[in-house]
């Protein structure tokens, strides 16, 4: 039997009903913003000497490239070790743990880098109980730590978000109540964002709703503190994609573990490989090649740049936002390539392999059509058609070099859909 039809058998009434339990998840969380706390206090399993990367989990010695210039950057920072050289050293040798974001309830942004001492933003999902944590964008300048780069203007900037724009924001979000961020991402979905690649309306919208919280700190004595922070807010388009993030990390854990369900509900990529996690299969990662890219490149970069240190700002595909809303954000076409009509259609194929179309994500170009969600396995290997992705690319040296359409592979789908076909058989009529 071909793969093809493997994949059609196996999407019988049972699947069905699974299916529409995981998006009933996925469509009916409501992730909010509770609270900013440094990881050390608030992330699961994250200790003083744990260094948390994106990616499915790999051993010290599998890491190469800037994603593991990027965690030893991490140590450096945190100051588990005084040179890279003995940070490397007590990484072999399990002083210095490395864990993957994911299986500490987190989602990182390239290569991920979360240490004890970085702020988080908080996020609880009220309808379904379960919180997932993003740490914060690090601004504007193309060299970041989660793109492999660090220095003291690098360091400077991390210690900046720690100590003073974290704890501002935090009084803002906890004198607000928390931030229902569903609201927000629906209505940046209408003016233009999709959340992956172009947050620019949802930062915006992000910090009207902490004005009057502001208003109150001004007069209360902090007004240096909150004009520092609109000051990052205002000059920081992709501040929100980290709460973006976030909240689709408690979404799409919403989804995880309902028997039968062939839905995807992760999507990482390490150094390595990408690899994709499925809500009836549990915590197994199944891996493919990295993804193939068409992308546009900043001036006096080369295809031969592009070096791959991990990404996991794609949680936001797997809710329906992202490449799967890209026909509400035409004015990406100026950020990562391409044209409007190319949008629109790889937006379009992503209806053929999902379960349903959100309620709340609504995408203006189609008709106020709700955006494709709830990746199924089986529609993937059944259509040959794969998840587009929106991202930025990394280069050799560091930092960020252009931004593109990634592709993810095809075999990581074949592989999960393998071993689904052995947990889930037909029965025999």
């Amino acid at each position: 039997m071909s793969t093809d039809a493997q994949a059609l058998t196996f999407r019988s009434a049972p699947v069905e009903q699974a299916n529409q339990i995981a998006y009933e998840r996925l469509t009916q969380a409501q992730p909010v913003l509770t609270d900013i706390q440094p990881a050390g206090d608030v992330v699961p399993g994250m200790t003083p000497n744990t260094i948390l990367t994106s990616g499915a989990p790999l051993q010290w010695g599998q890491y190469y490239g800037g994603q593991r210039n990027a965690i030893i950057y991490g140590a450096l920072y945190e100051g588990l070790a005084a040179t890279a050289d003995e940070a490397d050293r007590k990484l072999h040798e399990g002083e210095i743990v490395v864990g993957s974001t994911h299986a500490h309830g987190c989602v990182g942004s390239v290569a991920g880098i979360y240490t004890a001492s970085m702020p988080v933003f908080v996020v609880d999902d009220t309808t379904h109980g379960n919180r997932a944590f993003c740490n914060f964008y690090e601004g504007e300048s193309r060299r970041r730590l989660n793109y492999g780069v660090y220095d003291q203007e690098v360091a400077d900037g991390l210690r900046f978000i720690q100590h003073q724009l974290a704890p501002v924001l935090r009084e803002a979000v906890l004198r607000s109540g928390g931030i229902p961020l569903k609201p927000l991402i629906s209505r940046a979905l209408r003016m233009g964002d999709e959340l992956h690649s172009r947050n620019t309306a949802s930062t915006t919208l992000f910090a009207r709703e902490l004005t009057p919280a502001f208003i109150d700190l001004a007069a209360d004595g902090q007004r240096a503190q909150v004009h520092t922070a609109l000051e990052f807010l205002y000059a920081s388009d992709y501040f929100f994609l980290r709460l973006a993030m976030a909240a689709a990390k408690a979404t799409a854990d919403a989804a995880r573990d309902v028997e039968g369900s062939s839905v995807v509900t992760a999507m990482t990529i390490s150094c390595l490989e990408f690899s994709i996690r499925v809500s009836g299969l549990g915590d197994t990662w199944f891996s493919g090649p990295l993804p193939e890219v068409d992308c546009q490149l900043f001036e006096g970069f080369t295809e031969d740049d592009i070096q791959w240190i991990g990404g996991e700002s794609h949680i936001t595909e797997t809710v329906g936002l992202g490449g799967f809303a890209q026909a509400a954000a035409f004015g990406l076409q100026a950020y990562q390539g391409g044209s409007a009509a190319e949008m629109a259609r790889l937006n379009e194929l992503m209806y053929a392999i999902t379960v349903g179309e959100h309620p709340d994500f609504l995408i203006p170009y189609f008709g106020f059509r709700g955006s494709p969600v709830g990746i199924d396995i089986q529609k993937v290997v059944a259509t040959g058609t794969v998840p587009v992705i929106d991202g930025g690319l990394a280069g050799k040296n560091g930092g960020q070099i252009g931004a593109g359409i990634l592709r993810a592979p095809l075999e990581c789908f074949q592989a999960a859909n393998s071993a689904f076909q052995q947990r889930y058989p037909v029965e025999p009529r």
